[in-house]
């Protein structure tokens, strides 16, 4: 995957910001349309099939020295993140599982200055910590549960997420952004058939509600999202990557309120503000030390 040798463009941080924004819509189809407690068996049909279309449509084998990588790409961008993030979402509540993500960005800014030398800028760290205090004072209410094993998954996801786009960016493998993200998503959902064969209840017969709907989840929310999501990890700064994932439970948020009627008080509306303040100021900031 070649990385791009000119300044990142406006439109690169859109497309970029369109997957997790496709991801927001996560939680209402499976809420809403998908049949219930089988959170392995979601996670598996929405990345296997796509990752088996795009690794045909590219036709294109990563040479034997990249296996490893590609390997470790997919367990911390798919395979390990998709499990540890069901397993965050059944133990804790919504808000509090976005908050504990939220701190994603930081961890990317982390392992940029402990392993690669570079420093962030201050303006940048700032903006990316007012994300997760916005996230806080959107979501977190004071009947919040912390359930230490659910505070666990949900840290280790974002650090397998934060992880999984240093690394993305740092090797670069040299393979096209389709062939780079079928693979993953192919190898990262085998990862992911064994939790799903051992630890869901088998499918009961699916309706055609049900059938649009794990179609949408593996077109849009894999194949389509994740395409886009590389393509910004191959052209656009980390960190700020990282923090376009906050628009993640912010879109989930609205959705819950256009589509549920769920309640935004006036305290909520200063978080969601605040969110995307931070996410547009970290983009700013990361392009002009680009």
């Amino acid at each position: 995957m070649a990385a791009s040798t000119t300044s990142p463009r406006w439109s690169d941080f859109l497309l970029t910001a369109a997957a997790p924004v496709i991801w927001g819509s996560t939680y209402i189809v499976t809420s809403q349309l998908l049949p219930p407690d089988r959170p392995f068996t979601a996670a598996l049909i929405r990345v296997l099939p796509a990752g088996l279309l795009l690794a045909m449509w590219e036709r294109q084998l990563p040479a034997r020295a990249h296996w490893l990588r590609l390997l470790v790409l997919a367990a911390l961008n798919i395979g390990a993140f998709q499990a540890l993030l069901f397993v965050a979402a059944y133990r804790l509540p919504g808000g509090l599982a976005a908050v504990l993500g939220a701190i994603q960005p930081v961890m990317v800014m982390a392992l940029a200055w402990l392993v690669d030398g570079r420093s962030p800028a201050r303006t940048t760290l700032l903006a990316a910590l007012a994300g997760v205090l916005g996230m806080a004072v959107l979501l977190v209410s004071p009947q919040t549960v912390f359930e230490p094993i659910g505070i666990a998954a949900a840290l280790l996801g974002a650090a397998s997420m934060a992880a999984g786009v240093w690394l993305t960016r740092r090797w670069r493998l040299p393979l096209p952004v389709l062939a780079l993200t079928g693979w993953q998503l192919l190898l990262g959902g085998l990862m992911l058939a064994p939790l799903a064969w051992l630890a869901d209840a088998p499918l009961p017969a699916l309706g055609p509600i049900q059938l649009a709907a794990y179609a949408y989840l593996c077109i849009a929310g894999a194949l389509l999202a994740y395409a886009l999501w590389f393509r910004g990890v191959a052209r656009l700064p980390t960190v700020a990557v990282a923090s376009l994932g906050l628009l993640s439970p912010l879109t989930a948020v609205v959705l819950g309120w256009i589509v549920l009627s769920q309640s935004v008080t006036g305290t909520a509306l200063i978080g969601l503000v605040v969110v995307l303040v931070s996410v547009l100021a970290v983009q700013w900031t990361a392009a002009q030390s680009y």
